[in-house]
């Protein structure tokens, strides 16, 4: 791995086999992250370096997690609008949902953070995708395998669902142009993760592979998958996902709009969505996250939890969670953006119809000054209307 710029001493990114971080020593401390100025690129070695810093050792969960399981995943997006949020650090956890947070949000710099190393793999294969891909239909096409048309610009303005509609149509009709296709761009995405600095071993570019040959397989019927469980009927597809609305109506996912797109683009291509390995309720990653965001001088906007905290209650480091949560530096309209399964038969009393799960959005300030003696009281605590 090249030094880090600016003269700054060099550091060593190693990932150990087996799906657990286990970091090499540093010949010297981490610099500091203030030099990361807001909207500024970061340089490679330094975003190879941040994910060193924050991350600690991975853990694992049972499911592929490819795709989000939240058909409702979008309900909160009217809500951030009216709330008027905007800029600063968006955390989330989980795969590509975060990315429409992010769109809606506009942060200065997001962090993604799960508890599965694999989470991490996972990003590296979408950032090598987005950065590849200036138009929407490029990422669409390329994620399942499908060669772009020629007149991809030409794309740009066009509805999300007729993108959808060609993809569908392209992947379902693949021949062997298509297959040797794939080999070349797989070999491109490969080459373009290595060049991010991080020393991935032969087991994570085949984890790396595999994951994007799943999308390939599945096209955009793809669905969430759990390890020993059978598939849920609300699992939504990746079309259902792309396609999916705001509580309104209105398309909203990063792919529904260009300039929702391409704010992510440009995030991803200053190295300013960082994936991170990292429990919420753990010792380090949150911490450190919370160290780099003082050192650049930026907040918290948003955090987005999905149905993390129902495992963390069951698990008794909720406590652990929110204490984390209240070392970061926020702002003081910082939200809480979560899912809540009714997997209890209990409908959250903001449960929109046609929806298995609710998304809810809630004052960051509510969660870690209020003393809950349940979950339902955790999810339920005043939150936003979502219309």
């Amino acid at each position: 791995m090249k030094p880090l710029a600016r003269g700054s001493p060099p550091l060593r990114v190693l990932f150990a086999v087996a799906g657990v971080l286990a970091f090499g020593g540093c010949e010297s401390s981490p610099r500091s992250a203030a030099h990361l100025v807001a909207q500024q690129p970061i340089a490679t070695a330094d975003f190879a370096a941040l994910i060193e810093r924050v991350s600690e050792p991975g853990g694992y969960f049972d499911t592929d997690n490819l795709i989000s399981n939240e058909s409702g995943y979008l309900n909160v997006i009217d809500a951030l609008d009216r709330a008027g949020l905007s800029g600063g650090a968006f955390i989330g956890v989980g795969p590509d949902q975060s990315f429409s947070y992010i769109a809606a949000i506009r942060p200065e710099i997001a962090f993604i953070t799960d508890v599965r190393r694999d989470n991490l793999l996972h990003h590296l294969l979408l950032k090598s995708l987005i950065e590849r891909s200036a138009t929407r239909i490029e990422l669409v096409a390329s994620l399942h395998g499908v060669e772009p048309p020629d007149d991809a610009v030409a794309w740009r303005e066009r509805d999300v669902e007729r993108i959808v509609a060609w993809v569908d149509s392209a992947w379902a009709g693949r021949g062997a142009d298509d297959q040797a296709w794939v080999v070349r761009l797989q070999d491109e995405l490969q080459a373009s993760i290595m060049a991010y600095g991080l020393s991935l071993d032969e087991g994570d570019f085949e984890t790396i592979r595999r994951f994007h040959d799943t999308f390939i397989r599945a096209g955009l019927g793809l669905r969430f998958t759990s390890f020993g469980r059978s598939p849920r009927s609300y699992y939504p597809t990746h079309r259902q996902l792309v396609l999916e609305t705001d509580a309104d109506g209105d398309r909203a996912s990063y792919l529904a709009t260009p300039g929702a797109y391409e704010t992510v683009r440009s995030l991803q291509l200053a190295n300013r969505i960082v994936p991170v390995v990292g429990d919420l309720s753990g010792p380090h990653a949150l911490r450190e996250i919370g160290a780099v965001m003082r050192e650049m001088d930026v907040e918290l906007t948003a955090f987005y939890a999905s149905n993390v905290e129902f495992y963390l209650w069951r698990d008794g480091t909720f406590r652990e969670w929110t204490a984390n949560l209240r070392a970061l530096p926020r702002s003081d309209d910082a939200v809480v953006i979560r899912s809540y399964f009714p997997n209890f038969g209990r409908d959250h009393p903001s449960a929109l119809p046609g929806y298995y799960a609710t998304q809810a959005l809630q004052d960051v300030s509510t969660l870690i000054t209020s003393d809950f003696t349940s979950y339902w009281g955790v999810v339920t605590r005043e939150t936003h209307p979502l219309r």
